[in-house]
């Protein structure tokens, strides 16, 4: 039997990607302003730098944006790797302080908002330069780059240290968004971009700002930012479990779980800028940071809700970049996925944590159902349901309905019951779910307060209660707590009478 006749061997053909249509692909990927600004710096503290500057300059007619940084730099060889699309396999093993993943970042980052990216840097005293034109790749169709003989007349070049490396932005048109005609609104949106950024740039970078000796100095036209750290650490009364890990084939994930000062332990000023623009109902859940930079910022992953009583959990979850394939980071390092090896350890931590959150919302509340503190309002459970009413046995409404006549004495205790079938639950819940912290109660006057003290002081007195604890006992509750030097005045006054008649 004759053998059989060989395989004749695969033909191959060219299929290099077109220049032209590839790099404009490049600009789509999905960057926003604050995200390409981000990507561009881990580039500079994978290069070592302990001072980032980003500049701008919008008001000119080819308005530029910048990077700078005192790095390590870069000779001619590694700044032509560097601007090469995919210089580094996402598969390669990588540094442990190595923030890259494609080989992309700067690129398709620059791409995403400008037309011509240029890269200045020094190492070893030895100034190189070099630039993508998007303009002339589409002429060409080539993938080359414009190197640099003389690097003079790049904005900001000349601010270069002995080391470190310069990423300008020109040719604005995606960061500019699309306004070429009226310089002044052309301006203004490239300002109010660069704005937006820095509250993500605080917020990505903040460990590096705080826990590197020296500390990253990251500054924005010559303003340093603070950082943004958004478990309160800074805070006292923020409460930090204890640091949980996980080991896995590829790497040992840390966990760890805080809760957020109550919005009455700090300033106004600071409860909003841990909060952000969202507020805190939306900033609330996990924290993933890859190699300390921030990947994904508050979201519960699909295992439990944003609520009210849980906005004060932050979950910091820390992972190695030998793990990015099984998070799935992105190329944007903005998002990832929860791999299914860690889901259930994650799910136990947002039950425990979301028990010292409720706790932390809920502490005054509790003091309220303690008899010592005679709740004007009673919290009742009944079939499932939380149902508030007036307490018609509270001193202040005994004491009133005491001085009625008999029928009087009837159809005030329907008013009574009639103001807690009113409360009104559907607009307390929405704006509790919006900006619990905005919520007050009314103002009193001082006659009201009389009124409720005058009913309270002499029964707690009654009851055995020490006279010097009573000022403690009712500053816990309002209306006394929200206008305590008047009600201080007026309850250490019934105080002495009622030891004057003792």
């Amino acid at each position: 039997m004759s053998p059989e006749p060989a395989s004749p061997l695969p033909r191959s053909a060219d299929a290099t990607p077109h220049a032209a249509s590839l790099i404009q692909s490049l600009r789509d990927i999905g960057y926003s302003s604050e995200t390409a600004l981000a990507d561009v710096i881990d580039n500079s503290i994978t290069a070592g730098a302990r001072n980032i500057d980003i500049l701008s300059e919008a008001n000119e007619a080819d308005p530029a944006l910048a990077v700078l940084d005192d790095g390590r730099g870069m000779d001619l060889d590694e700044l032509i790797e560097a601007m090469r699309p995919g210089s580094r396999n996402p598969l390669a093993e990588r540094a442990t302080h190595d923030l890259g993943r494609f080989g992309l970042g700067l690129k398709s980052a620059s791409f995403s908002q400008c037309k011509r990216l240029t890269v200045v840097s020094r190492k070893n005293g030895v100034t190189v330069g070099a630039t993508w034109d998007l303009d002339d790749v589409a002429l060409t169709n080539r993938w080359e780059i414009q190197l640099h003989d003389d690097v003079t007349t790049v904005p900001w070049a000349d601010r270069i240290g002995e080391h470190g490396t310069l990423v300008l932005w020109r040719s604005l048109d995606r960061l500019s968004g699309g306004i070429t005609q009226d310089l002044r609104k052309r301006a203004e949106h490239i300002n109010r971009a660069v704005a937006g950024a820095e509250r993500h740039i605080r917020l990505v970078f903040h460990r590096f700002m705080t826990e590197d000796r020296p500390a990253l100095a990251i500054r924005l036209n010559g303003r340093k930012l603070a950082p943004l750290d958004p478990f309160g650490t800074r805070f006292p009364s923020h409460q930090a479990d204890r640091v949980d890990q996980l080991e896995l084939k590829d790497g040992t994930i840390e966990f760890q779980c805080f809760t957020l000062p109550h919005h009455k332990a700090i300033t106004r000023e600071e409860w909003e800028d841990l909060g952000g623009p969202e507020g805190h109902l939306r900033s609330q859940g996990f924290y993933v940071y890859r190699g300390r930079r921030l990947i994904i910022a508050g979201s519960w992953l699909g295992l439990a809700r944003q609520t009210e009583l849980t906005k004060l959990c932050r979950i910091r979850v820390d992972i190695p970049n030998t793990m990015d394939a099984d998070w799935k980071i992105d190329v944007k390092k903005a998002s990832a996925q929860l791999p299914p090896a860690v889901r259930e350890r994650m799910r136990l931590l947002v039950e425990r944590l979301a028990l010292t959150s409720r706790r932390t919302y809920q502490r005054r509340g509790q003091r309220l159902v303690d008899n010592e503190f005679m709740p004007l309002w009673q919290r009742i459970q009944r079939d499932g349901a939380i149902i508030y009413r007036p307490d018609p046995a509270h001193p202040v409404l005994a004491d009133f309905a005491g001085r009625l006549s008999a029928d009087l004495q009837a159809d005030f205790a329907s008013l009574v019951g009639l103001m807690g079938s009113s409360m009104p639950i559907a607009a307390l819940h929405s704006d509790f779910a919006g900006s619990a912290e905005e919520l007050r109660a009314d103002d009193v006057d001082e006659q009201a307060l009389r009124q409720m003290a005058e009913a309270m002081v002499p029964r707690l007195l009654d009851l055995g209660t020490d006279g010097e604890r009573i000022p403690e006992i009712l500053r816990q509750i309002d209306p006394f707590n929200s206008a305590w030097p008047m009600a201080k005045a007026i309850i250490e006054e019934i105080i002495l009478r009622e030891n004057e008649n003792v």
